[in-house]
């Protein structure tokens, strides 16, 4: 299992609805993931507004993706680029650093992420 943010090993992130780009509920990425989904965050409705309005709809369900639609309140493994683009935006939705794969340090600070930390 690789690392998260923390150093330590990368936790899951959700199994309802079940997230991360293999769908197996953790922030993995590999090669054959291009967006690099690794941010594990806690969806809010200004974040779901922002990203529909960039041109990536993650409200409406994709019943052929096995893709649930999301509402506030679920957690999702966010492409990194993306959450960088809501955080400059001042929108970017609270952070599980534990379930967030440590890759996404090479696109954000830690601080950046720390800044964001969901408190459960």
């Amino acid at each position: 299992m690789p690392n998260n943010v923390l150093g330590t090993t990368l936790e899951p992130c959700c199994f309802a609805p079940k997230t991360g780009f293999y769908r197996d509920g953790y922030c993995k990425t590999g090669d054959m993931d291009t967006g690099t989904h690794v941010v594990c965050a806690l969806m809010t409705k200004e974040f779901l507004a922002f990203s529909l309005s960039r041109g990536n709809d993650l409200i409406t369900p994709i019943p052929y993706y096995n893709f649930p639609g999301l509402i506030p309140g679920d957690k999702w493994c966010l492409c990194v680029s993306r959450w960088k683009e809501a955080y400059d935006a001042h929108v970017a939705p609270p952070v599980i650093l534990e379930a967030t794969h440590e890759k996404a340090l090479k696109t954000v600070s830690f601080d950046m992420l720390l800044e964001h930390k969901h408190t459960h």
